[in-house]
């Protein structure tokens, strides 16, 4: 049945875009989706009633309905690691035990937060959050985004293994001041934990003398942060069905709570929820994450585009495409079916992008005239970030629609250099202002979209196993030298001149037991 759906799909006429508005004086309306205080503008896509009525039925037929029910029930979606995936819970909308249980963990986060304001672990100024990949990513990218009027805590989040960067994170922290968040699910993260050491010596060379006191720990493994040295009180769980780059809304969220205030990540929570509801309950032709997927669908399958290219025109949200990569590609770059069969189509194209007018000075040439088609997606705000003169504003959102305008409507030239093609699709997601809220219903849309871009082709988009191949052979490179690798990788490791007693001396500290904990402030949860 999907074959006869994706043949009617993939031979639909290719309409050009100018025609699709010329014939239909509604369009406009009809694929523009307003919610939660977001416009999001479908038109310039090559969607029309006839592919949205094909996409409609590849819909029925992969049961995107049951699906949604089944995620938000709490039922089993990642059948590789027989898991539920828990994330839309922490926001209100799940199984009744699964909400029950975020909001128990919620509330011993907040009153976490609540005994670090009162001062029982002194005079905390700095947090230095330590993760990496979705532990990081999304902390970082809220803290960027909402953050920029002020902190209630100066806020670093640290994920490269590389010491420069937590080198550059700590350099104006006061060692005495600062509280080091640990987020790793597992708790077994080499990089985070290896981080985490590094930022304890940091700690004892500045003078403190419990620097176990001055740790909080994020983890879905709770046993394995008191292993290594957290005590018990300072230990923020989640559960463990909430994946990694879905956990800003678990206690990953932390630092977020704590640097903007438990209010704002209340907005933030109750923002993704609309969001939920609206994919949850909205028809699959007014459903703003559906609607995105069938037009990622038709430009990757049908199409054949390999990217989709990502331009925040709002300085705040410059951290999104980096956040996005993870999410899609990480969820969705897979080569075989939720039941083990080899995928043969395209799965998830590569997502990238930039920001706002400084990437039309460097990438847009190639959007506009290059021979790859690119599907591009706008996100601006209404509202302006800043109280500099109104024009900069103004000019900033001029040029991102003139962008999509210029992409559709091209410009023919008997000069080849000077002529632009035209018909290169875009959507713009317009924002009413960038806030906890606009940002949590934002993320929750790309969220669904990932969702359901993976129950239409039939993947499973919770698992990722494909990041575990190349730590394993670091792992093996670390513990048994060059030998038995490639003639490549066995002389790149001789010429760099690795000392694998490095390693070995670094690896062997974890798990360590905790020091001595007199003098610390415990809590007790609420």
């Amino acid at each position: 049945m999907t074959a006869n759906i994706w043949a009617a799909i993939e031979t639909a006429p290719a309409r050009k875009l100018e025609a699709l508005f010329a014939d239909d004086a509604q369009r406009v309306d009809q694929l523009t989706v307003l919610q939660s205080g977001l416009r999001f503008d479908f038109s310039k896509t090559h969607l029309d009633a006839e592919l949205l009525a094909s996409f409609a039925g590849l819909a029925a037929a992969m049961d995107i309905d049951g699906a949604r029910e089944r995620l938000f029930s709490g039922a089993v979606v990642n059948p590789t690691e027989g898991r539920a995936a828990t994330h839309v819970a922490e926001r209100g909308n799940g199984s009744v035990d699964d909400v029950a249980q975020a909001k128990a963990l919620h509330n011993r986060m907040r009153g976490l937060i609540e005994v670090i304001e009162a001062g029982a672990f002194g005079e905390i100024r700095h947090i230095l959050h330590i993760g990496i990949g979705g532990s990081a990513l999304g902390p970082k990218l809220l803290i960027d985004a909402l953050g920029r009027d002020g902190l209630r805590f100066d806020t670093k989040v640290v994920s490269n293994i590389d010491a420069t960067a937590l080198a550059e994170a700590i350099r104006d922290m006061d060692p005495k001041a600062t509280l080091v968040a640990v987020a790793s699910k597992t708790f077994t993260t080499t990089e985070t934990l290896m981080n985490a050491e590094s930022a304890l010596e940091w700690l004892r060379d500045g003078g403190v003398e419990d620097p176990y006191g001055q740790v909080i720990a994020l983890t879905a493994a709770p046993e394995k942060a008191m292993e290594w040295g957290v005590d018990q009180s300072r230990i923020l769980p989640f559960a463990e069905s909430v994946g990694g780059r879905y956990s800003l809304w678990c206690s990953i969220g932390f630092p977020v709570a704590a640097a903007l205030g438990w209010g704002a990540f209340e907005e933030l929570l109750e923002g993704a929820a609309e969001m939920d509801r609206h994919f949850r309950s909205a028809p699959l032709g007014a459903n703003a994450p559906v609607l995105a997927a069938f037009a990622d669908l038709y430009y990757a399958q049908v199409r054949k585009c390999q990217t989709r290219a990502v331009f925040a025109y709002d300085e705040r949200l410059r951290l999104l495409p980096d956040y996005l990569q993870q999410l899609e590609m990480e969820s969705n770059g897979k080569s075989v079916t939720a039941d083990g069969r080899p995928l043969h189509r395209p799965s998830a194209p590569v997502t990238w992008g930039g920001v706002g007018t400084d990437a039309q000075h460097a990438v847009f040439q190639l959007l506009h005239q290059g021979t790859h088609l690119i599907p591009v997606e706008f996100i601006a705000s209404k509202l302006p970030g800043h109280d500099f003169d109104p024009a900069h504003h103004e000019t900033l959102l001029i040029n991102c629609f003139a962008q999509g305008a210029a992409l559709m409507r091209g410009r023919e030239s008997a000069d080849g250099a000077r002529n632009y093609p035209g018909d290169r699709p875009s959507t713009t997601i317009l924002i009413d202002d960038v806030t906890p809220s606009s940002v949590g219903a934002l993320i929750a849309f790309y969220e669904h979209r990932t969702f359901a871009n993976a129950v239409l082709l039939g993947i499973n988009p919770f698992d990722q196993f494909g990041v575990e191949l190349g730590k394993e052979i670091a792992r093996g490179i670390a513990e048994n030298g060059p030998a038995g690798f490639d003639p490549s990788t066995s002389a790149l490791i001789a010429a760099a001149g690795l000392d694998f007693r490095h390693f070995h001396l670094i690896s062997s500290s974890f798990p360590r037991k905790r020091e001595s904990s007199s003098g610390v402030a415990r809590f007790n949860g609420r």
